[in-house]
C-alpha cells in the first residue's frame, strides 16, 4: 500500500535488487484527508520518507527546492511534504501502481489480491501498510447523530462549507486543533470542547544549542524529548521483548494528544476552548445537534451545533479493513483488534506482514508515526532478501 511506510520499504526493496509490486494511491491520507494550509507536527528531521540514499531526505528535497528547512524550528508545511512525497515516488518507487485492493485472501501457496479494476494478482508474500485511513474512531456516545450532523477530522482539507455555521471540534490533540483553525479561518464559529483539563502544546524549539546535560536529562528522540521516547525510538526490537501488558500500557499511554507548538498562537485568544468535559450523550434538538457534558466539578451542560467533528484519534482494528478476507482476518493471531507479530513483522499467517499503526502494539509508539519507517523498511527489506535467498537455495538443491 502507497502510504509513507510502503513506499519506504519499496525504495528499500528496489535499492537490494528484490522483485514486487506496490499498489495503492500515494499518500492519499496528506493528500486528501488534513486540512488546507496544516503544517506538520513532526519536526523535519523526523519527516523523512526512507531509502537507502542520503539525497532521499526531506532537507535534501529542500535544498534542491529553495525551500526554508531546520531540523527542529521550521515546522513542513503541509503542501511541501506532499511535494516531497510525490518526488521521492518518481525517483525511488517509479513502479507504483496507482489502483486500490479491494480484496486479499490467502490459498493454499501464498495470496491472491484483487484490484479495483476487477483483475487479480498471486502473491507468495504480502505486506500490508495500509497507514490510519480506515481505522478513523468515533465515540459511541455520538452514534445517534445523523451523517450530516457529524464527521471525523479526517473528513475535512477544505472547510468552506462550514461557513457562518457553528461547529464543535471533540478533542484536545494535533488533529483538533488542526480542524478547529481551519473551521476558523474559512468563517465558521468554532468551539473546542475536550474532556483533558488543559491542551498539552509541544514546548517551541529552544534557539540554544542543548547542553550536554540537558541531552542527559531529556534527551531528543523522533517521537519527542525524554528517556521514554528516546527508549522507544531507538530500541523498538527491545520494546517487541517487553512484557505484553507493559507493552500495551506503554503504547496506549505514552504520546497522548499534543498540538504543535507553533498552532497556539492561533488559539488562544481566537478560538473558543472549554476543557474538564466529558461527552455523556448527543442527540437532535430541532435539526441541531444538543451535546450533554459533564465538567470536571460534576456540573451538567448542554452544548449546542450545527455539526460535531469528532477529532477523537484512531483505532487500529483489522475487521475495520474491507478489503481483508473474513477467513485470512480471523485466521491471524490478534491483540486488541491488531495482529500479533514477529520480530520482523510477520503476522501469525506465513508470508503475511504489517507496517504503521497496525504494528504499534507489537513495536510501540514510534509505529505510529512517520519515522518509524526508519526502522522498519530497512529491517523488513533484510528479512524478505533473506527469506527470499534462502527459498532459492532450497530451490537450488
Amino acid at each position: 500500500m502507497a502510504r509513507s511506510y510502503g513506499l519506504s520499504l519499496a525504495a528499500h526493496l528496489r535499492a537490494a535488487g528484490i522483485p514486487f509490486r506496490i499498489f495503492g494511491k500515494p499518500m492519499s491520507t496528506w493528500r486528501n484527508h488534513m486540512p488546507k494550509g496544516m503544517f506538520l507536527k513532526s519536526e523535519g528531521f523526523a519527516s523523512n520518507l526512507s531509502a537507502p540514499d542520503s539525497a532521499s531526505t526531506l532537507e535534501a528535497w529542500c535544498a534542491a527546492n529553495a525551500k526554508d528547512y531546520s531540523a527542529q524550528k521550521i515546522p513542513v508545511a503541509v503542501d511541501d511534504f506532499v511535494a516531497y512525497a510525490d518526488w521521492f515516488t518518481r525517483t525511488y518507487v517509479p513502479t507504483l501502481e496507482e489502483k486500490n485492493v479491494t480484496n486479499v485472501a490467502r490459498h493454499a501457496n501464498g495470496y491472491t489480491l484483487t484490484l479495483e479494476n476487477g483483475a487479480h494478482v498471486e502473491a507468495r508474500r504480502v505486506v500490508m501498510a495500509v497507514g490510519i485511513t480506515w481505522f478513523k474512531n468515533i465515540p459511541d456516545t455520538l452514534a445517534a447523530l445523523p451523517q450530516a450532523a457529524l464527521s471525523h477530522s479526517f473528513d475535512h482539507t477544505d472547510c468552506a462549507r462550514f461557513k457562518n455555521r457553528e461547529v464543535v471540534v471533540l478533542g484536545a490533540g494535533a488533529s483538533a486543533i488542526d480542524t478547529a483553525i481551519a473551521m476558523h479561518d474559512a468563517g465558521a464559529k468554532v468551539k473546542i470542547v475536550a474532556r483533558g483539563k488543559t491542551i498539552r502544546f509541544h514546548a517551541p524549539p529552544d534557539n540554544e544549542e542543548p547542553s550536554i546535560l540537558g541531552q542527559l536529562r531529556k534527551p531528543d528522540s523522533g517521537i519527542g524529548p525524554g528517556w521514554r521516547s528516546f527508549f522507544c525510538t531507538n530500541a523498538p526490537l527491545l520494546f517487541h521483548r517487553l512484557p505484553q501488558k507493559l507493552r500495551l500500557d506503554i503504547t496506549r499511554r505514552h504520546l497522548g494528544p499534543a498540538p504543535g507548538w507553533f498552532t497556539r498562537a492561533k488559539i488562544e485568544g481566537r478560538i473558543a476552548v472549554q476543557l474538564g468535559q466529558t461527552l455523556e450523550s448527543a442527540h437532535m434538538v430541532d435539526g441541531r445537534v444538543a451535546l450533554d457534558f459533564r465538567g470536571d466539578n460534576g456540573r451538567s451542560r448542554i452544548v449546542m451545533a450545527d455539526h460535531v467533528v469528532a477529532a477523537t484519534g484512531y483505532k487500529p482494528d483489522l475487521k475495520r479493513l474491507p478489503f481483508l478476507d473474513g477467513a485470512l482476518r480471523d485466521a491471524v493471531e490478534q491483540l486488541e483488534g491488531t495482529p500479533v507479530l514477529s520480530d520482523n513483522f510477520e503476522s501469525s499467517l506465513p508470508d503475511l506482514y504489517f507496517l504503521g499503526i497496525a504494528a504499534a502494539n507489537s513495536f510501540g509508539p514510534l509505529l505510529r508515526f512517520m519515522v518509524g519507517a526508519e526502522f522498519a523498511a530497512p529491517r523488513l527489506s533484510a528479512h524478505l532478501h533473506g527469506r527470499m535467498a534462502a527459498a532459492y537455495v532450497a530451490q537450488a538443491a
